[in-house]
């Protein structure tokens, strides 16, 4: 299975954006100091799959408002795996879409202006790189129209017009609907094929399970690949196309968190609770307070020690779940 999972263990993408969906609960909104605290605690544990860039990123002691792009400065080398960013070339920065499904959804009701600013702050942090930003931007957006009921392969363009102009025709060559895969001279996990064969997985199939096996049949990154490509697949299909044989066997492990292993139930709880957005019922809203909520994960969906604390004692932190 790869670095040592059994069967349906989550690898390192959906973990991390299990992470995101746990604090836009705890905290009301896109709080992403809170977002990095969460990361760092996970990479402190000793997770299976973390790669080496990624982990420098998190234990730098840097504050997260420029860890990545101090790191990126030193090494030339962005974080890779799907956390931080990418391979030892910035030009093939790794895409952010594995974790957009979590912000794309909660953000989605306040519309395309407020789903594409959350998809590039939630990418900022991490990605030295500004096409990463500009990636997540049109993942979101698409999810948010699948949401609203409409078709998002017919508003690939109006994504494309909220792309930033200095990436826009990259952006546009990767996502045209005559673009096969193999003809990217970049790494398929990278910040313009992963959300391109997203698109493609969404046009050249009909139902999700197909979607996301299109998705891995390209080889190459899968797991990153087929996250990016199973929220707008998700968003189009919904829940009830998800196969059961899939969701039984799926266990997210989070080291650093108490032991706890969501199983199926938990994502699918906490993305109910996130479709409701910001400022809504049953939603914290945009005070910051902690939402309440049932066992097992009362202290998960609580707001992060602070930075100090965690760079102060990595075993406080352990001890400090609740």
């Amino acid at each position: 299975m790869g670095a040592g999972r059994e069967p349906g263990e989550a690898t390192d993408d959906p973990r991390r954006a299990v992470l995101v969906a746990a604090s836009l609960l705890a905290c009301g909104g896109l709080e992403l100091p809170d977002v990095f605290r969460r990361f760092q605690r996970w990479a402190a544990a000793g997770p299976k799959d973390v790669d080496l860039q990624t982990e420098a990123v998190l234990s730098s002691g840097d504050p997260w408002d420029t860890a990545a792009a101090l790191h990126f400065q030193v090494s030339r080398r962005v974080a890779g795996n799907g956390a931080m960013g990418a391979p030892p070339c910035s030009s093939e920065t790794e895409s952010s879409g594995e974790r957009a499904a979590p912000s794309a959804v909660y953000f989605a009701r306040l519309g395309g202006d407020a789903t594409v600013d959350a998809a590039r702050r939630l990418a900022a942090p991490a990605h030295g790189d500004r096409a990463a930003r500009e990636g997540a931007a049109v993942l979101h957006e698409l999810v948010r129209v699948a949401l609203a009921g409409d078709d998002p392969l017919a508003a690939v363009a109006d994504a494309l017009r909220a792309v930033r102009s200095d990436h826009r025709d990259r952006y546009a060559a990767a996502l045209a609907p005559d673009r096969h895969p193999d003809l990217a001279t970049e790494f398929n996990g990278a910040v313009r094929p992963c959300p391109a064969s997203a698109v493609r997985a969404l046009r050249t199939t009909t139902g999700y399970e197909d979607a996301v096996r299109a998705a891995i049949d390209l080889g190459g990154d899968t797991d990153t690949v087929a996250a990016v490509s199973g929220g707008p697949a998700g968003a189009v299909h919904g829940t009830g196309a998800v196969p059961t044989r899939w969701t039984e066997a799926l266990r997210v492990p989070l080291p650093g968190f108490g032991g706890r292993v969501p199983r199926a139930a938990d994502p699918a709880d906490m993305a109910d609770r996130l479709e409701t957005g910001p400022g809504r019922a049953g939603d914290a809203g945009l005070s910051g307070r902690p939402l309440p909520h049932r066992a097992p994960l009362t202290g998960f969906l609580s707001p992060e020690p602070s930075h100090s604390a965690f760079r102060a004692s990595v075993v406080a932190l352990a001890s400090a779940a609740r």
